[in-house]
């Protein structure tokens, strides 16, 4: 059986992380963007892999709401979740604890810290605004973790 990667994505970070994650995992992976395809069969897949960004502190409300609705085939399969955000150590743990449920996350093989960007070509005047007020950034920037992508990668390794 297969290994489905289901993630969301604003401005790009979160589908660069889960491509880089699914040429790490080598084969038999789907990868889902739940923004614009969710015709997919949870019963496909021994492996689910579940990702997505945090904007404002909150993960997508597209994941959360496919969490919500599969929690009990979820809980059945062999399950890695992630976020991709700006923040480390205490803070992201704790976006991280926020994003999924205490039962996924106990039962997740592997929890990600895929790093983040602040990408302001794919951002909107508002969200530029925000970054620039909170995060105290003027351009682009980068901090994406592959290291800690193939480290993820291999607690799924046969």
């Amino acid at each position: 059986m297969k290994t489905a990667i289901i993630y969301a994505t604003s401005h790009g970070c979160t589908d660069k992380c889960a491509r880089n994650l699914a040429i790490e995992l080598e084969s038999g992976i789907d990868l889902y963007n739940i923004e614009t395809e969710q015709n997919f069969d949870l019963n496909n897949f021994k492996t689910i892999i579940i990702g997505g960004s945090i904007h404002m502190g909150s993960i997508n409300k597209k994941i959360k709401k496919f969490i919500s609705n599969n929690i009990d085939e979820l809980c059945k399969k062999n399950m890695g979740l992630f976020i991709c955000c700006m923040y480390e150590g205490k803070k992201a743990i704790e976006q991280f604890n926020d994003a999924f449920p205490e039962d996924l996350r106990n039962k997740a093989l592997a929890h990600g810290f895929f790093g983040g960007e602040f990408n302001f070509e794919k951002m909107n005047f508002f969200e530029k605004a925000i970054v620039k007020k909170v995060a105290n950034v003027e351009q682009s920037v980068s901090n994406i973790n592959f290291t800690e992508i193939k480290e993820f990668a291999k607690k799924f390794e046969k």
